[in-house]
């Protein structure tokens, strides 16, 4: 899960996203364009930016890079530049940059703001032809990443496309598919929320190509695809639910169980995170299903997930315990508002007042223009498509029908989705199933990526080399493979 929500989070967490055109105005011209870069400090934590700005047929594009977590191309979708002020909206984030031109035009200096958080940041233009250098850097510094696959590999790669006819779009992907006769057993990998591709690529790590390899490696076809919108697939990201992400991964699982090198009665779903929910609703739905896997899925309620999210990210990063509690029951009132069944523009109008009233109850008062802006960026992320549904997504009235293999596997020290509730809460809704084949792991030092980690904070996820341990790759296996051979 990589949208991390929402006013107490300290940690910067971003989306991938490809390139789009900018509604700026085109007098701005030759003055923003170029490359921009600068760097972050959250808390321990260094995290370099580029903004990459070009006039192309007259009109601005520009797009955001977070080299250090792996996203390029996250598409700004407005540029300003009114008394040397400079505004990057890169709604794919929920988020803005915002900073004032130096005399000399080298720079800009200002704040990068994402949900309630504002982070001070100095970009500098580069020079001319930066790329190479930057690239150069990147290798250079950035932690090995000894687990992705080296050639030659015991499998065939198929690069595909395939349809969801309902949304009416084409989703792209890679099949591994194993050595030797078929048909074989087969799984359809799908990702966590944030826009992501076929890799679930986090900060430099493909957990889905490790996990891909690993399991065509022994004798277990792979399905993985980008999300939509992202990469080789279509669709509009920004405007998809859950429940549309439940849509692909049921035409991923569709089109696979169609294939003449693919067992039918064999294929099961394996998510990651909001993942996890969706191989829940999915086999809620789906007869044909043969089994699912929750990496890190969650068992509560979105906004009860969130809520924990929030706390326990929060204490780890060694915030005041009375800040914890406001921020709790803020967040508490914005969801409960969010989640009204009511039109957008009457729930926008009571988070920004909530907002407005608490503001001017501390002791910095109204914060005029400033807090209008922050008042309405928070309603925003709060009310757009996929946040509201989320908020009151619960899964358990899916699984407590669930009555096909599951695998709940959380890390100990996962502060994203909570080992203890997430997994006691799983192990309810199968137990009223009925479901006598499920199986709850809980890893002891990992983290949400299933990386061993020291805080389980996201700020370790890229300098820690390993993308995806040993033991939860062996403990999926193990099970799938018990599963598929008839065991328990």
């Amino acid at each position: 899960m990589k949208r991390i929500m929402l006013i107490s989070t300290m940690l910067f967490i971003l989306g991938t996203g490809f390139c789009a055109a900018a509604d700026g105005e085109n007098h701005i011209g030759s003055t923003l364009v170029g490359v921009w870069q600068g760097s972050l400090t959250i808390g321990s934590a260094s995290l370099r930016i580029v903004f990459n700005v070009e006039l192309k047929d007259g009109a601005l594009r520009a797009t955001m890079d977070s080299p250090d977590q792996g996203a390029k191309g996250i598409p700004v979708s407005k540029i300003t530049l009114a008394d040397s002020v400079a505004v990057f909206e890169v709604k794919a984030i929920g988020g803005a940059f915002e900073g004032k031109l130096s005399s000399d035009g080298s720079s800009l200096a200002g704040t990068l703001k994402q949900g309630g958080a504002a982070f001070p940041l100095l970009l500098q233009r580069a020079e001319p032809s930066p790329a190479p250098a930057m690239q150069d850097k990147a290798s250079s510094s950035a932690p090995a990443r000894p687990q992705l696959p080296v050639a030659p590999f015991p499998y065939e790669a198929i690069d595909l496309d395939f349809p969801n006819t309902k949304a009416g779009i084409s989703l792209a992907g890679t099949l591994t598919v194993p050595e030797g006769p078929g048909p074989f057993p087969a799984v359809v990998l799908v990702t966590g929320s944030g826009a992501q591709s076929r890799d679930e690529e986090i900060m430099g790590h493909k957990s889905f190509l490790v996990i891909a390899d690993y399991l065509s490696r022994r004798g277990i076809a792979v399905l993985r695809y980008d999300d939509r919108g992202v990469g080789g697939s279509g669709g509009a990201f920004s405007t998809a639910t859950t429940f549309d992400f439940v849509d692909d991964a049921h035409a991923a699982v569709s089109f696979l169980s169609g294939r003449p090198e693919i067992d039918p009665k064999r294929v099961g779903i394996v998510g990651h995170s909001e993942g996890g929910i969706v191989a829940a609703i999915e086999a809620s739905r789906n007869p044909s299903l043969a089994f699912i896997v929750m990496l890190a899925g969650p068992g509560i309620r979105g906004d009860a997930l969130l809520l924990l999210q929030n706390e326990a990210l929060a204490s780890a990063s060694g915030a005041d315990p009375s800040l914890i509690a406001g921020a709790k029951a803020l967040n508490s009132a914005l969801y409960e508002i969010a989640m009204k069944d009511v039109p957008v523009a009457e729930a926008k109008k009571e988070i920004i007042a909530l907002l407005k009233s608490m503001a001017k109850g501390g002791e910095g008062g109204d914060a005029g223009s400033a807090l209008d802006a922050e008042a309405e960026r928070i309603a925003g992320q709060l009310l757009n498509p996929w946040m509201r549904a989320f908020l009151a997504l619960d899964p358990a009235p899916y699984l407590s029908i669930v009555k096909i293999p599951v695998l709940a596997m959380i890390g100990s020290k996962d502060l994203q989705v909570p080992c203890e509730a997430n997994l006691s809460a799983i192990e309810t809704a199968l137990t009223k199933a009925g479901n006598s084949s499920f199986r709850l792991i809980r890893l002891e030092g990992l983290n949400h990526l299933f990386q061993h980690a020291t805080t389980g904070r996201p700020d370790e996820y890229a300098s820690i080399e390993e993308t995806f341990a040993p033991e939860a790759l062996a403990a999926l296996e193990g099970w799938l493979q018990s599963i598929l051979q008839g065991g328990k």
